[in-house]
């Protein structure tokens, strides 16, 4: 049976949950289609989220960003650890391109690995880049860390030059190497049930807003949630993979684990649609949730990553957002920017987030279904 293969960023959650969408779109699309992923996310995301059958091939696709938690990063380990990875390039490169003709696979999706295109190219298959950023354009901003970064931008800006195109999503940012770009939707996960569905079934009050606490799979350091200053008036909302991560109780904070959200047939962007505010820092998976499902957010900065200037520009014209620097967002000052960006006007622009079914299409028409 041909195949496609998805090249997917282990880094963060952002990269998995949006290709899981178009994953979910071609296979419901293009039955009789094997898609195989190569990817070192958890293994849990793709076993929770994906509605289709998949080949799961767990491997270092690219090294990302190194995160000491979801608001700090090290530039230098992260470029350390990239130049370890891309000086061995060219032996990945035809161990995957032997992977690929295994498994029969005709076209190839990167998001946003270079690793991906090159392999492809090097298996003699087409492939494209889904993505809203391109890893070289992340790291020219370390390239005083290490170095051996101007090989690493290199080695990354030619194996991008081999994909056929560029499937560009909203709010991005690099793609100099594309002589072939093509504008798609946001691709976004859409709540299924309502709100009182969502509230009845986790046991969430209704009679005040509800804020959703999400700082990803890295979690932040040295938040003490119970010390929110806007617990009398708002219910803050907590997920933990583990009973070992839930925090001591106060009045106002709802911690949920996501065995209970999941077992009990809801998924994240659920939540997400039930919630009035999402507190997180910026990142394309959870402002394009809260953009599909209409939730405002309220944002703190996560560090030198650059994409974070072109969310926080673009994110204005498309939800109702505020900001809130880390001295209140540590100190539990949430209440004032809160109040402030449930009374924001609603956007001016409704854009689309059927991406997921626009890239399936895309991709079936590569393959000629």
């Amino acid at each position: 049976m041909p195949a496609v293969c998805f090249y997917i960023s282990g880094h963060g959650f952002g990269h998995a949950s949006r290709q899981i969408e178009i994953i979910n779109a071609l296979g419901a699309s293009q039955p009789d289609l094997a898609i195989v992923v190569r990817t070192s996310a958890a293994r849990w995301l793709f076993d929770r989220t994906a509605r289709v059958p998949i080949v799961l091939l767990a491997g270092e696709c690219d090294t990302g960003v190194v995160q000491i938690d979801s608001l700090r990063l090290d530039e230098g380990e992260t470029m350390r650890r990239a130049a370890a990875f891309y000086a061995r390039f060219d032996a990945r490169v035809q161990s995957e391109a032997d992977l690929l003709r295994a498994h029969d696979v005709r076209f190839v999706v990167a998001d946003a690995a270079p690793l991906g295109p090159a392999a492809a190219t090097a298996a003699g298959v087409p492939s494209v880049v889904v993505s809203n950023f391109t890893w070289d354009w992340i790291y020219e901003a370390y390239s005083s860390a290490d170095p051996a970064a101007l090989d690493v931008l290199a080695i990354i800006r030619n194996a991008y030059r081999q994909a056929h195109a560029a499937w560009r999503l909203p709010m991005h940012g690099g793609f100099a190497t594309f002589d072939t770009i093509v504008e798609v939707p946001f691709v976004a996960r859409h709540a299924r049930y309502d709100r009182l569905q969502v509230l009845e079934t986790l046991g969430l009050p209704n009679d005040r807003p509800l804020v959703l606490s999400s700082f990803g799979g890295y979690g932040v350091d040295g938040l003490d949630v119970g010390r929110l200053d806007c617990l009398a008036d708002y219910a803050v909302v907590l997920t933990h993979r583990a009973s070992s991560d839930v925090v001591a109780s106060a009045p106002g904070l709802h911690q949920i684990l996501e065995a209970q959200l999941y077992g009990s047939g809801l998924r994240y962007e659920d939540l997400v649609g039930a919630c009035d505010v999402v507190a997180t820092k910026p990142g394309y998976g959870i402002i394009a949730e809260c953009v599909a499902n209409r939730t405002a957010v309220l944002y703190t900065p996560r560090g030198h990553f650059v994409e974070y200037d072109v969310l926080v520009r673009e994110m204005p014209r498309v939800l109702r957002c505020e900001g809130i620097n880390h001295d209140d967002l540590f100190a539990g000052r949430w209440r004032a920017p809160l109040d402030r960006v449930r009374s924001r006007p609603a956007p001016p622009d409704t854009p689309r987030t059927d991406g997921a079914q626009v890239v399936a299409g895309m991709i079936g028409e590569q393959l000629h279904f």
